[in-house]
């Protein structure tokens, strides 16, 4: 098929279509007709992907407390990395919220990817 004939994939059929023919020529030399084929088939496979299938969202506040519940740690123990008892309380409960400098530190402590707490 020529690499003009794809259009972006819509249905699940488009999909398959383009993933068997990408499995086809996926060992395709460079500079030829079926590696550009291959490049954008990759394009649209992966466009076609992000649009269907979306990670949920991660709660960062599930997280820290699963990461607490993990290691046996109760809220007393993230006083030293969030403040009084009070500051503990209101951030796990949810009724405030965490600030850059308790993110950075939570980091760190329990080894959480930033991206979870950019939600």
């Amino acid at each position: 098929m020529n690499p003009m004939n794809w259009k972006v994939l819509k249905t699940d059929d488009d999909y398959n279509k383009a993933a068997m023919r990408l499995m086809e020529i996926f060992h395709a030399q460079l500079n030829t007709p079926e590696s550009e084929e291959l490049d954008l088939l990759l394009v649209l496979v992966k466009d076609y992907d992000d649009k269907q299938y979306q990670l949920p969202e991660l709660d960062v506040l599930e997280v820290i407390k699963y990461k607490m519940q993990e290691l046996g740690m109760k809220s007393k123990d993230l006083e030293p990395i969030i403040g009084s008892k009070g500051h503990v309380s209101a951030i796990l409960s949810g009724k405030r919220e965490i600030t850059l400098k308790m993110a950075q530190k939570l980091k760190r402590y329990f080894s959480i990817p930033a991206e979870v707490f950019l939600g």
